[in-house]
């Protein structure tokens, strides 16, 4: 559903994103793991038409973004770290108008937002405008407008951030309905808990480069530790190597 191949993008002399290669299958949660600036938002982008890759390939669901642009959109949904609302709409309205510029049908996107709001527990502030929402209620207003869509692709970067435990714990139902309804998601978070509690795979980038993916055991396996070693001494373990190799080539 998700491929990338060779996928680079520079900012100047600063390759953000270098050689990138996924191959993410229908139906799968694949937790995108790394440091900041490590290239996750970058990637996040350029998968959903935001950004321009500088060099490489992207093909989502069979369709490139040169060819098929109109169907990709219509396939796509993206939750940012920071999510555009229009200030002077209510809750409500905003949900209202992304479902409406996907051409969701007027009955199920009204079906669909009351029972995301109800669900993210927004019910009662729905008709407030979003001027006056906290960080963490424009981030569940937003991430049900996209789910109104019901897109087959669900890119998501840090969708916690902002969201209290009640929240997180919603969102990864939701999440893994999407998945159970057959839709593919890409997660970048920082809360470990999350990936692991999520994810099918987990892929680390760092230095704009694929380190390792695979399931917990494979890369428990990859680092030669226990079967209960921890997401984050993987994670932490597989940053130091990228370090190190790097550093290394540098010299050289």
């Amino acid at each position: 559903m998700i491929e990338t191949q060779a996928l680079t993008r520079r900012f100047g002399r600063n390759d953000a994103v270098l050689g990138l290669d996924l191959r993410i299958e229908p139906g799968e949660i694949y937790g995108f793991l790394g440091p900041n600036g490590a290239g996750k938002t970058t990637t996040l982008r350029m998968l959903a038409g935001l950004l321009r890759p500088t060099a490489g390939t992207i093909r989502l669901a069979g369709r490139t973004w040169q060819s098929d642009e109109r169907a990709l959109r219509r396939l796509i949904g993206f939750v940012p770290d920071t999510p555009p609302l229009h200030d002077f709409l209510t809750g409500r309205q905003h949900v209202d108008l992304v479902a409406a510029l996907f051409d969701t049908p007027r009955e199920q996107r009204d079906a669909d937002a009351e029972r995301l709001l109800r669900r993210l527990d927004l019910a009662d502030r729905a008709h407030d405008l979003c001027k006056g929402y906290s960080q963490g209620m424009r981030k569940k207003i937003h991430l049900a407008a996209v789910l109104a869509t019901r897109p087959r692709i669900l890119l998501l970067d840090e969708p916690t951030t902002g969201l209290d435990p009640k929240s997180v714990r919603v969102l990864k139902d939701l999440l893994l309905a999407c998945r159970d309804d057959g839709a593919t998601v890409l997660l970048s978070t920082h809360v470990l808990e999350v990936a692991e509690e999520l994810s099918d795979r987990i892929g680390v980038i760092a230095h704009g480069r694929l380190r390792a993916e695979g399931t917990m055991a494979e890369l428990r396996a990859r680092r030669g530790g226990g079967d209960d070693e921890s997401l984050e001494r993987i994670l932490l373990g597989l940053i130091d190597e990228s370090e190190g190799g790097d550093a290394q080539a540098a010299g050289r």
